[in-house]
């Protein structure tokens, strides 16, 4: 059986034992060697690994799930990263991850460096075998931005395993300004997947992105991103509940269809609820660009921006803007905060967006909601 890379340090390091029936025990398949002073490798089609809480893992280079692998990763453990663009978390079409944190005790991928900062390793990837756009409209395949692996398919309810209560900080390293990682990037993950209570902290490009697919994600947490906090393309058809956003750069949510092609099929067609965004943030609140897709929207809070609602003129964008003038983007029981102009869009039609008087979005309003407390840092 092929083993993980190693150094020599690795047999007195740690040798992870055969599988058991004892879930308190960590447990591999038989063969399978990691050493956590020097955690990268790959696991393939057949071997499975249960990480030790009581280790800290040194994420030295990639780590690759695939296809036909699994790696657990229980409450409690940190994984501490350091080498740029080439130290990452990738799981492959076929392959699943499952980060069992929990609300007292979240698994934490962060900076292995002594003053951490945004872009000290890559993150994490998820590639699945669900629907894009963005390799063409009858489940054609594409290749990751990042990783170089393989996503998109029919698969719409394909299962990438589960992760809960995860905290990844400093990623987004950059290989060019038009190649970054972000915090989590979801490639073509299936709704089989879970997806819950997960933090993006000080990341270098977005805190969390969908790439088409048909995951939802709930009670999603993006903080101080480098550029936008939560992002959306090429055909994303989920549901997002219970997010809560604040002090990314650019927008706090970026929703788009495909941006090489704004009327490409499948098209993006998302339910958005429960949400706040809090900036500052140079493009908006929410900013509906590259043909938009088709949305809804309720329960939006969002506090402390020029502008609450943007979208790219009608000249620019002209699939965007038709998705709003025939209600195909709507928002209902939104509170703008401190926002200077409500929004920009230029149409015809202005009931668009109607305004309330008790939303509370995430839960408090521009406060950090109930949920979140614990699990989470915002400094």
């Amino acid at each position: 059986m092929k083993k993980l890379l190693f150094s020599t340090l690795a047999i007195a390091a740690l040798a992870l034992t055969s599988c058991s029936s004892d879930d308190d025990n960590p447990t591999t398949e038989p063969g399978v060697t990691i050493d956590p002073t020097n955690f990268q490798g790959e696991l393939v089609s057949g071997e499975e690994v249960t990480l030790d809480a009581t280790q800290t893992y040194n994420l030295t280079g990639a780590f690759i799930v695939r296809d036909g692998a699994k790696l657990t990763i229980p409450a409690g453990t940190t994984v501490k990263a350091s080498g740029g663009t080439s130290a990452y978390i990738a799981v492959a079409q076929g392959g699943q991850i499952f980060i069992n944190g929990t609300a007292t005790n979240p698994v934490v991928m962060t900076s292995a460096l002594a003053n951490p900062a945004q872009g000290d390793w890559g993150g994490l990837v998820i590639c699945g075998k669900a629907n894009t756009n963005k390799g063409g409209s009858t489940g054609q395949t594409a290749t990751a931005e990042v990783s170089d692996l393989t996503y998109g398919g029919t698969v719409d309810n394909d299962n990438s395993g589960v992760i809960r209560y995860l905290r990844i900080e400093y990623t987004g390293a950059a290989f060019n300004g038009d190649k970054e990682f972000n915090g989590v990037s979801l490639f073509g993950v299936g709704s089989g997947t879970t997806l819950e209570y997960v933090q993006s902290f000080e990341g270098g490009d977005d805190g969390l992105e969908f790439f088409g697919g048909s995951v939802s994600g709930k009670y999603l947490v993006s903080t101080n991103s480098g550029d936008d906090s939560i992002d959306f393309a090429d055909g994303w058809k989920g549901t997002g509940e219970y997010w809560y956003i604040s002090g990314g750069a650019k927008a706090g949510i970026e929703g788009s269809n495909n941006g090489d092609n704004g009327a490409a099929l499948p098209t993006t067609t998302v339910t958005l609820k429960n949400i706040t965004v809090v900036g500052p943030g140079s493009e908006g609140g929410i900013f509906i660009k590259e043909g938009g897709g088709l949305w809804n929207v309720d329960n939006f809070y969002i506090s402390g921006y020029a502008t609450g609602i943007n979208i790219k003129d009608a000249a620019t964008d002209p699939v965007a803007n038709a998705h709003v003038d025939n209600d195909e983007i709507t928002f209902t029981n939104v509170m703008f905060d401190g926002v200077d102009a409500e929004t920009n869009y230029g149409g015809t039609n202005t009931d668009f967006y109607t305004t309330g008087t008790e939303v509370n979005g995430a839960g408090n309003g521009a406060n950090v909601p109930d949920w979140a407390q614990g699990w989470t840092r915002f400094n």
